[in-house]
């Protein structure tokens, strides 16, 4: 029996367990592979599939390759045949009955867009869809949107049809709506692993790992359900205020946190969705309906004229926000469950640091905590293959230090022992000779600088200063010199940054305006 590979496990995962793997897909033209650093992390999160069309290698030439070299093929196998090897139509079949009855599904629901962009009442063509569609999957939905966005139709049209997707789940009472939501989705993904046998058995597990996500204490769908609930209770405490004729400007200032909410979504979701998983709707449609209303929201917050007017257009923008936390969690997390790796999952958790608590919430995932934690410390000791494996990417020491060259600031950086211990090359208005590396600071200041050098120091390392602006004239041209406090995630003080700029250019500027 053949070595058993499955094409839907990331490179790394896959060289990991056949480690002649290496050099049979490089000689196929997949270079990067003999690269530590690049295996360590986009071999993380691509699959051979991924990778071959990302270089525009056949998949035709990988499958014969791992073939004679005894392997066996198993999971999702990808399209093998494409145009460029046996023509226009290649493996081309007669559309099945049920393909032409999906093909028909889209047209219809691009038709009733195409209604509302001709300004047919939203109510009404609401009434229709409901009628016609009560069994419509999510799914369907979104391929419409997408065709829609590839031939050219405008999001500001295409969110439209964002605003009916309410009506696919509309029930008598809230609970009703809920559940047949999560009758649409199942019945999607049943869809979708019936298309490709092989992979049932996977969707199937994924449909259940969507609802699990969601109880797995600080997983980003958890934090962000349990936001979305927070978010819920106070935008129906202010409905039910502005009912009764409350003044609701102290309540309004409660849901400013909405806004981090949706950046959330914006950097973290929605690119990942589009770029890599080739699902655009999302990013497409629900980011400008998310751009929208915090733009509305915050233009409201900012009047103090609350008119009837204005009275009516809170009204408007509560709504929309309430329907979006409806379709984050019935439409967007489902999707993003069944399609994002754990691995993405830890990466989104770690990101999701960088962003304030949303509505209080602080949830800490142990699982993710971990893995990040092996994962930096694997970073930090993979220095092979001459490249810098830093948090934000990896560069090898050429680019690293052709980047630091060609910025148009002298750099120069000192430990917290005050050893110099980095200077960028190039012509410089202070001079930094290479024997004043790994040698005191203050030996490189005349004697009547060197104090106030040392007080910058000290404040900097007792954090009592961050930042230190020096303005001075030099050969007739105007420079800044910033001095700045390096410190790692923790607040610790690392060093200090010395940051020489030339500001000819500016005066030059302003004293033509």
């Amino acid at each position: 029996m053949g070595k058993k590979l499955d094409l839907g496990k990331p490179v790394y995962d896959l060289v990991q367990e056949y480690p002649e793997l290496t050099d049979i897909l490089a000689e196929l033209g997949f270079s990067e592979i003999t690269k530590p650093a690049m295996l360590h992390s986009v071999g993380r999160i691509t699959t051979i599939p991924k990778g071959a069309k990302m270089r525009k290698i056949s998949m035709m030439e990988v499958v014969t390759a791992l073939m004679s070299n005894g392997f066996e093929l198993v999971g999702k196998m990808p399209n093998i045949f494409g145009k460029d090897e046996e023509g226009e139509n290649a493996g081309a079949e007669d559309k099945s009955a049920d393909a032409a009855q999906e093909e028909n599904t889209t047209e219809q629901l691009k038709g009733y867009l195409k209604r509302l962009g001709q300004g047919e009442d939203l109510e009404s063509v609401r009434k229709d869809f409901v009628e016609h569609f009560s069994e419509v999957e999510a799914s369907e939905i979104m391929k419409a949107e997408q065709e829609l966005i590839k031939e050219g139709t405008p999001i500001t049209e295409v969110q439209k049809l964002c605003d009916v997707h309410s009506a696919l789940f509309h029930g008598a009472t809230k609970e009703e709506a809920i559940a047949n939501a999560e009758k649409a989705v199942q019945a999607s993904l049943k869809k979708e692993a019936a298309e490709n046998q092989p992979a049932a058995d996977a969707y199937a597990r994924k449909h259940e790992l969507a609802k699990a996500l969601r109880e797995t204490v600080g997983h980003p769908l958890y934090t962000w359900t349990l936001e979305n609930e927070k978010m819920g209770a106070v935008i129906h405490e202010i409905q039910k205020d502005m009912d009764a004729g409350l003044d609701i400007s102290e309540k309004l200032s409660e849901l400013r946190p909405l806004s981090t909410h949706y950046a959330e979504k914006g950097d973290l979701i929605y690119p990942l969705l589009k770029v890599r998983y080739e699902i655009s709707g999302p990013s497409d449609v629900m980011w400008t309906v998310d751009d929208e209303i915090r733009d509305e929201f915050a233009a409201l917050i900012r009047e103090t004229d609350h008119s009837e007017q204005w009275t009516q257009r809170m009204k408007a923008v509560l709504q929309r926000a309430d329907e979006m936390i409806y379709k984050e969690g019935n439409i967007l997390f489902p999707i993003c469950a069944v399609n994002f790796s754990k691995e993405e999952w830890y990466g989104i958790y770690e990101d999701a640091k960088d962003y304030p608590p949303v509505f209080g919430v602080e949830v800490v995932w142990p699982e993710a905590e971990n893995y990040n934690k092996e994962k930096r410390a694997g970073m930090e000791a993979d220095l092979r293959a001459g490249e810098v494996v830093l948090g934000g990417g990896h560069m090898t020491v050429p680019q690293l230090e052709a980047l630091l060259n060609t910025l148009p600031i002298e750099i120069t950086f000192v430990d917290d022992q005050n050893i110099n211990r980095f200077f960028n090359e190039g012509p410089k208005v202070f001079h930094r000779p290479q024997m004043a590396l790994d040698r005191e600071v203050f030996s490189c200041h005349p004697p009547k600088i060197e104090p106030m050098v040392r007080a910058i120091f000290d404040d900097f390392r007792n954090n009592k200063r961050d930042r230190v602006p020096v303005w001075m004239e030099k050969n007739g041209k105007p420079f800044l010199v910033t001095y700045m406090a390096v410190r790692d995630k923790k607040g610790n003080y690392l060093g200090t940054v010395e940051v020489v700029q030339d500001m000819q250019f500016a005066k030059e500027h302003f004293s033509t305006c």
